[in-house]
């Protein structure tokens, strides 16, 4: 599926109502996971969600994984988007604290969270998702947006469950 996803345009930054963005989401996942079935490396299987997920999430300013490299370490993997930071400690931010807890992470402004970590200034809010395999916090998902309130807990449920889905089979870690 080299042409990536259908979905209607939308210039980058919009932030849709919750509920075309839910709507937009929805439409996308059956693609997503054809996209990357039978895939079992992480890597590939990260490298085409940031892409895939980057076309459906247009709120995004950084959409990508920080993979666990350490007990409490992670380095910025596969994204789209602007620098990222390129080491995060799970004792900083809001990759690390859903590192930290194995959590999702909602944050719809963060400059209201304790110890937030500005890779990027633009970024107003964040969502934030583990990603684990064979029991263990393998990564997690950052989705970052220049909007206040980019994201809502409807995307976060739909995006837990994808990622559960994609990286419960992946077999190399």
């Amino acid at each position: 599926m080299s042409e990536g996803i259908l979905l209607a345009k939308v210039a980058r930054g919009t932030l849709l109502p919750e509920r075309d963005r839910l709507d937009r989401l929805r439409s996308a996942l059956p693609q997503i996971e054809a996209a990357l079935a039978g895939e079992t490396d992480p890597v590939a299987l990260q490298a085409t969600l940031a892409c895939l997920l980057w076309e459906t999430l247009v709120q995004a300013n950084w959409c990508g994984f920080y993979r666990r490299i350490d007990d409490e370490m992670l380095a910025v993997g596969p994204y789209q988007g602007g620098m990222g930071c390129l080491r995060i400690a799970f004792s900083r931010g809001v990759c690390g604290a859903c590192a930290r807890t194995g959590e999702t992470q909602l944050v719809p402004d963060v400059q209201t969270f304790p110890g937030h970590i500005a890779c990027d200034d633009a970024t107003r809010s964040e969502l934030v998702i583990p990603v684990r395999a064979g029991g263990r916090l393998r990564a997690v998902l950052d989705l970052d947006s220049p909007l206040t309130g980019g994201f809502s807990a409807g995307e976060a449920r739909l995006l837990e469950g994808l990622v559960d889905r994609v990286f419960g089979r992946a077999l190399d870690w």
